[in-house]
C-alpha cells in the first residue's frame, strides 16, 4: 500500500516567528491600526524607523493596504528587510529624507525621535513630505521619568545609552509641542504598553543583553549590545532559548495581560500622536 507524502510547509520567515512571540510590539501594531485606519487603494504612506525593525512590522502595514514607502535610518538591517520584504528600503538621513515634498498622503514614524539629539531637522522633513491636509503619526517611549519602570530600568542598569537613545522619551505634551512647531496640528493620541507589559520586556532584554549576547559574542561591555536578536546570524545563536520561550510565551503573555487591572487613563510606557498638516 503506497503512501502519497504530504508536503512540507515552508519555514515561517524569522522575522515573524519573532514577532509573534513580541507583546509590546503587537500592543503597539494594534494602537497604529486604530490611529491609522484602513487605508485606500491610492493612498501613498511612509513608514520611517530607526534600528528596532526587522521587517515585520512593514509586512502587516503592507496587508493593510495603501501603497507604501519603507525608510530605515540605521543601515545595518536594511539588506535583511529587502529580502524579506522583496522591495527596496531607503536608507534616509533624519535631518534630509530622500522623498520629495508633498509625496505622502500619511507618514507613519516609529521610535525615532529619542536617537536625535535635536529633532528638529526631522520634524521639518515631515512637514516637507506630508501633503497639505495629510498625517503623521509619532511614536516613541513615555519620557516621564517618575514611572515605576522607568526607575526599575535605571537601577538594574538598562538606561537610555543601553537602548541607544539619546533620551528616555517624551510625554505627550511635550511630544505635541514639539512636533507642532514644524507646522502640525495635533488631532489624537494614545498609549499602550504599562507596568506590567514593561516588567516583561525588562527581564527578556535583561537576559539577551547581560547573558545571552555577551555569552555568544564574547562581548564585555553590554552597554551598546543590541537588546533583541535583530539579524538571521543572531536568532540562529538564540534558537534553542527562543524555542524555550516559545513555551513559556502563554505565560508571559498572560502577565502582560495584567495591564488591564491598572488604571484604564493612566498613560502607558509609549505613547503616539497623529499630527495634521493644515491644507486641503
Amino acid at each position: 500500500m503506497s503512501t502519497v507524502a504530504r508536503p512540507v510547509a515552508p519555514e515561517q520567515p524569522w522575522q515573524l516567528r519573532l514577532f509573534g512571540l513580541t507583546l509590546k510590539k503587537k500592543q503597539k501594531l494594534d494602537l497604529l491600526l486604530r490611529l491609522l485606519g484602513t487605508p485606500s487603494s491610492g493612498e501613498r504612506l511612509l513608514l520611517l524607523t530607526n534600528g528596532d525593525n526587522n521587517g515585520a512590522m512593514n509586512y502587516v502595514f503592507r496587508q493593510h493596504g495603501g501603497h507604501w514607502t519603507w525608510g530605515e535610518c540605521e543601515e545595518a538591517p536594511i539588506a535583511e528587510m529587502q529580502a524579506f520584504l522583496g522591495e527596496p528600503v531607503a536608507h534616509c538621513a533624519p535631518e534630509r529624507l530622500p522623498f520629495d515634498a508633498g509625496t505622502f498622503d500619511t507618514v507613519v514614524v516609529i521610535d525615532v525621535h529619542e536617537h536625535l539629539v535635536d529633532p528638529s531637522p526631522l520634524n521639518r522633513e515631515l512637514a516637507r513630505i506630508v501633503k497639505p491636509g495629510g498625517r503623521a503619526i509619532v511614536t516613541v517611549p513615555n519620557g516621564d521619568p517618575t514611572k515605576p519602570a522607568v526607575v526599575i530600568k535605571h537601577l538594574l542598569g538598562m538606561t537610555k545609552e543601553t537602548y541607544g537613545h539619546v533620551r528616555d522619551g517624551y510625554t505627550i505634551p511635550e511630544l505635541k509641542t514639539m512636533v507642532s512647531a514644524a507646522g502640525f496640528e495635533p488631532v489624537r493620541e494614545g498609549s499602550y504598553s504599562n507596568f506590567f507589559t514593561e516588567m516583561v520586556e525588562l527581564a527578556i532584554n535583561l537576559a539577551y543583553v547581560k547573558i545571552l549576547n555577551r555569552k555568544k559574542s564574547g562581548a564585555h561591555d553590554a552597554g551598546h549590545a543590541p537588546i533583541a536578536p535583530s539579524s538571521a546570524d543572531q536568532v540562529r545563536k538564540v534558537e534553542k532559548t527562543l524555542k524555550l520561550y516559545r513555551m513559556i510565551y502563554p505565560f508571559t503573555r498572560a502577565v502582560s495581560s495584567l495591564d488591564v487591572l491598572l488604571n484604564p487613563f493612566r498613560t502607558g510606557y509609549a505613547v503616539a500622536v497623529v499630527f495634521r498638516k493644515p491644507g486641503a
